[in-house]
C-alpha cells in the first residue's frame, strides 16, 4: 500500500494531498503556501518527484510551480491548458512512472473546468484511489458555472459523464480524494462526510443515482453566489502565480491607525467576535479568525484595497497574512496587535461596543416586550446567502447577503437594525460595517435554527 496524505486547508474548504511509497512523493493541488508541504516532506524524508494539478483553481492561487521549482520536480497540468511557463503537458493515456511501486494515470474528466483532469494512483496491487480535484466530490460534484453561467448546462452534462466514467474505471474499494468539498464555494452542493470510496459514491452521489436531465436540473437550482474574488484566481494561476512574502508588515501605531479608519479603509479586527462587542475600535470590521475570515474579506473588498490587520498577537497577524496569500492578497497595508485601548492610543473616545441580543430577544421585540436596554428593531435584517433565505426566513425581514451589504446600505430603512446570520459570524461583520456606517446595530448573536422556537415569527 502506498501512503496518502491530506494537508487540510479548513479555511477555504480544500484539500491537498502526498501520495507516497516512503522514498519518492507526488503532490497533487497544493495551496500557495508550499511550507507545509516541505515540512511534511522533510519530516517523511521523502523526495517530491510530481507536483500535479487536477485544473486551474479558482477558488485559490496555487503554489504547484513555485513548489516544483524549489524541489526540481516536474510540474504536470493538462495539455489544453495554455499558460506561459514550462510544464509537462498531460493527456488521458499517459501514465507516470513515478517509481517501481507508484504510477498515475491522468483521466479527463471535464464538468468543473473545460480541461479538468483526475489522476488514478495505482500502487503493487492495482488502482488505490483517485485525485478527482473538483469533479467527484464526496456525494456531490464540483459546481459547473465557474466558466460562466453559459456553459453551465453543457458542463454539468461533462461532469455527470466524467463521474460515471470514473466509477467504470476503478473499483468499489478505490479512496476519493477531492480538492473541494469540505466547505468550498466550488462544491455544488454540502458535501457529505469525510472521506469515501467508490462504492460509496455509487450509491450516495447524485452524478451516479440520477438520470441526466435529473441530474443537470438539480446541480443548476441548487448553484448559488461564489466569492467576488474567485475572478481573479484563475487568471493568476494561469499567468504562473510568484512567490509568497510572509515577513511581518508594518507595524501602525494609534495616529496612523485612525487615520485609515477615517479614511474609510479596510481595519479588520481579526479577534473573537465576543471580545469585538465587549470593545473595539469604531470603525473597525469584525472577521475573526475563529471562522472564515478569509472568504468573506476576500468577498467584500474592492479589490487591491488596502487592508490594515488588528489582532490580539502578532501570530494571530501572521495566520491572517497566511490565509490572506491563499487567495492572492499578497501584503497588508499594516497591522497592530495588542487590545483596543493600546489600538486607540489617547483618543478612549474613539472605543466601541456593541449591542448583542438572542432569538428570544428578538421575539420579545417584535412582540413589543422588550428586552431593556436594546433599541427596539425598525428593522430586521438577514444577511444570510439566497438559499439559506428561501429555505426559511424571519417574516418582515429585509434580505442583503453580506456580500452586497456595504454597497446596498441606503437600501435599509431608518433606524436601528436587529441583524443575524446562520450563527453569529456574518451577523458580526454586518453589525460593524452598520456602525461603521454610522447605525445602530444590534447583533443577533444565535444560531438560527433557535429562531422559530424562541417565538420569532418566520416565513418560508
Amino acid at each position: 500500500m502506498l501512503d496518502v496524505e491530506v494537508i487540510e486547508t479548513s479555511s477555504l474548504g480544500d484539500r491537498s494531498y502526498l501520495a507516497h511509497d516512503d522514498e519518492v512523493a507526488v503532490v497533487v493541488d497544493p495551496q500557495r503556501d508550499i511550507d507545509r508541504v516541505l515540512a511534511l516532506a522533510g519530516r517523511l524524508d521523502v523526495r517530491i518527484a510530481w507536483v500535479l494539478e487536477t485544473h486551474v483553481h479558482n477558488d485559490y492561487v496555487s503554489g504547484g510551480l513555485q513548489l516544483a521549482r524549489l524541489t526540481g520536480a516536474r510540474y504536470g497540468i493538462a495539455a489544453d491548458d495554455e499558460v506561459p511557463f514550462d510544464r509537462v503537458p498531460l493527456h488521458e493515456g499517459d501514465v507516470l512512472n513515478v517509481s517501481e511501486r507508484m504510477h498515475i494515470r491522468p483521466v479527463a474528466t471535464p464538468g468543473h473546468t473545460f480541461h479538468h483532469l483526475s489522476y488514478i494512483l495505482d500502487g503493487p496491487g492495482g488502482p488505490e484511489g483517485v485525485f478527482t480535484g473538483g469533479s467527484l466530490l464526496l456525494g456531490t460534484t464540483g459546481r459547473t458555472d465557474l466558466l460562466g453561467q453559459d456553459h453551465a448546462h453543457d458542463l454539468a452534462r461533462q461532469q455527470r459523464s466524467s463521474v460515471h466514467r470514473l466509477a467504470q474505471l476503478l473499483p468499489d474499494g478505490a479512496q476519493v480524494w477531492p480538492t473541494h468539498g469540505f466547505g468550498s464555494f466550488c462544491s455544488a452542493t454540502q458535501a457529505s462526510g469525510d472521506a469515501s470510496t467508490i462504492g460509496r459514491e455509487r450509491q450516495i452521489n447524485p452524478a451516479l443515482t440520477l438520470a441526466e436531465t435529473e441530474f443537470v436540473e438539480q446541480t443548476l437550482a441548487g448553484l448559488d453566489d461564489y466569492p467576488a474574488y474567485y475572478a481573479h484566481m484563475g487568471v493568476r494561476n494561469t499567468a504562473g502565480p510568484e512567490p509568497i512574502d510572509l515577513t511581518p508588515v508594518a507595524t501602525a501605531d494609534p495616529v496612523e491607525l485612525l487615520r485609515r479608519v477615517d479614511a474609510g479603509e479596510w481595519v479588520v479586527d481579526l479577534r473573537s467576535r465576543k471580545a469585538f462587542v465587549r470593545s473595539h475600535l469604531a470603525g473597525t470590521v469584525s472577521l475573526g479568525l475563529d471562522g472564515p475570515m478569509v472568504t468573506w474579506l476576500g468577498w467584500l473588498i474592492d479589490w487591491g484595497a488596502p487592508i490594515t490587520l488588528l489582532g490580539d498577537t502578532p501570530d494571530q497577524v501572521a495566520q491572517a497574512q497566511r490565509e490572506l496569500v491563499r487567495i492572492g492578497i499578497d501584503r497588508p497595508a499594516a497591522a497592530a496587535t495588542g487590545d483596543p485601548a493600546q489600538w486607540a492610543g489617547d483618543h478612549a473616545e474613539r472605543l466601541a461596543a456593541l449591542a448583542t441580543a438572542s432569538f428570544g430577544d428578538l421575539a420579545a421585540a417584535l412582540a413589543h416586550r422588550g428586552p431593556d436596554g436594546l433599541p427596539a428593531p425598525a428593522v430586521v435584517l438577514d444577511v444570510r446567502l439566497p438559499h439559506e433565505w428561501r429555505e426559511s426566513h424571519v417574516r418582515d425581514a429585509v434580505h442583503i447577503p453580506l456580500p452586497e451589504l456595504p454597497q446596498r446600505l441606503g437600501d435599509l430603512p431608518a433606524g436601528p437594525v436587529w441583524v443575524h446570520c446562520g450563527s453569529g459570524y456574518r451577523a458580526a461583520a454586518a453589525a460593524s460595517l452598520l456602525a461603521r456606517a454610522g447605525r445602530t446595530a444590534v447583533l443577533i448573536d444565535d444560531a438560527f435554527g433557535h429562531a422559530e422556537t424562541a417565538g420569532v415569527p418566520m416565513a418560508a
